[in-house]
């Protein structure tokens, strides 16, 4: 049974943490799209220069996977808390030191290296903080609210993204020599706050009864990734392929950006206000969507999100073409708000869902890591699929689209387990049949 009040101070927690932790994440894509070509690498070259900087950003995504596996042993060996601890410090460190780099103007090639060094430990960090969340919201959460107390970490994501993006408004309407030569390293400098009150939140945190039972029962295993990949190997190849969907929060928050901005002439304030607005609505969507998907479950609500964003990539991108600021806004908060949302909100307990305790927290960092990885690159290759030609935004919408279409498709193959209690989930349904999770959260044989 779950103890009164113990599932909204997950929720609340991972609410706050993530948020905390993903404005570190995200304020790095936004300078990237905006700044980091200008200052990191030559200045020779302007299109080689965005393109080097989206791939910085990637270089975050990449080092994802690496972290999952790291993170992933510490979470589901010695518990969740220490991971979000870990987490939070990690991120906001490397965060800071970033607002401290020279430019390549002053130390030359030496700048755009350790660049990619500190976006390689901020990548470590954002391994283990979704999974980390997800498992203590899920493992708190009343059986029958599993979707929309783990939706929390989500919504902290996006309030993430909106302290990022609302930061660098004054900012990027900073003159540009100003915003280039220090204007840009202050929402780097403000992680130092951010760091503190993270951990603050952190620290308090109380550790799972699904976890706790699990040491007190020894059923821990000694090398979870080992058991992982052993009993739980499609599953983790489903939630790879699923997370692909990830590309188009990367397309939209930094290629879309970048293209709007570099290519097709629009302001930047503008289009940093596409980001804050459909991040605000998102915030209502999230929970939204996650109580819908605890009623008819969690696969009609992630494809149907998976299906309007493969739709509405068109519309975004076309809108910015035509530079239709009315359309841009009313097409971006569209799929990135409402639809985009609906995937949001369902994954975290989809995913959670198909593992055991004793892997979960390994089974969502490695295989969501891995697509988020592959998704990160995304405006990278987005970038080299549309070179100098905005007519060639069709192109990146096509490529997005199909990234939606394979999301679809894992999906279509997963089990849904909204109605399995958990602590059967992950394990085989007993001989004639399985157990239900009644209007109250309780099982039922």
């Amino acid at each position: 049974m779950v103890e009164h009040g113990k599932p909204r101070k997950a929720a609340v927690a991972a609410w706050i943490g993530s948020a905390l932790e993903y404005y570190d994440f995200f304020i790095y894509g936004t300078a990237a799209a905006l700044v980091f070509g200008k200052i990191f690498f030559p200045s020779s070259d302007p299109t080689a220069g965005t393109l080097l900087a989206l791939a910085t950003f990637g270089v975050g995504y990449l080092a994802r996977p690496v972290g999952a596996f790291i993170l992933g042993h510490v979470g589901d060996r010695f518990g969740r808390k220490k991971v979000l601890v870990l987490t939070v410090l990690l991120m906001g460190a490397s965060t800071f030191l970033v607002g401290c780099l020279p430019t390549y103007g002053r130390v030359g090639v030496l700048a755009p290296v350790l660049l990619v060094v500190l976006r390689l430990l901020q990548g470590l960090s954002a391994a283990g903080e979704q999974a980390g969340a997800n498992s203590m919201s899920l493992e708190h959460a009343p059986e029958n609210r599993r979707a929309y107390y783990t939706s929390y970490t989500l919504s902290g994501t996006q309030a993430g993204q909106i302290l990022a993006t609302a930061v660098f408004l004054p900012v990027a309407a900073m003159p540009t020599a100003a915003l280039q030569s220090w204007g840009w390293r202050l929402p780097f400098w403000a992680s130092a706050v951010v760091v503190v009150v993270a951990f603050v939140i952190r620290r308090k945190l109380e550790e799972t009864p699904v976890f706790e039972r699990e040491v007190a029962g020894r059923e821990q295993a000694k090398l979870p990734v080992a058991v992982l990949f052993r009993d739980h190997w499609a599953d983790v190849l489903r939630v790879v392929v699923a997370a692909l969907i990830a590309a188009v929060s990367t397309i939209f928050t930094v290629y879309a950006l970048s293209y709007a901005v570099n290519s097709a002439g629009l302001a930047r304030s503008p289009m940093l206000w596409v980001g804050v607005l459909a991040n605000v609505v998102a915030l209502a969507a999230i929970p939204l969507w996650a109580a819908l998907a605890d009623r008819v479950g969690r696969k009609p609500v992630f494809i149907g999100g998976s299906l309007g964003c493969a739709v509405l990539i068109f519309a975004y991108l076309g809108s910015i073409s035509a530079g239709n600021y009315v359309l841009v806004f009313v097409t971006g908060i569209l799929m990135f708000g409402v639809v985009y949302s609906a995937t949001n909100a369902v994954w975290p307990a989809f995913y959670g869902e198909m593992f055991p305790a004793r892997v979960r927290l390994s089974g969502m960092a490695i295989g969501t890591q891995i697509g988020f990885a592959i998704a990160g690159f995304t405006p990278t290759i987005a970038a080299a699929i549309a070179g100098d030609k905005s007519a060639n935004w069709v192109g990146v919408a096509l490529f997005t689209a199909g990234l939606c279409v394979l999301n679809v498709i894992a999906v279509l193959t997963g089990r849904d387990n909204y109605r399995v209690p958990t602590p059967d989930l992950g394990r085989k349904a007993p001989a004639g049949g399985h157990r239900t999770v009644t209007s109250a959260g309780g099982a039922t044989a």
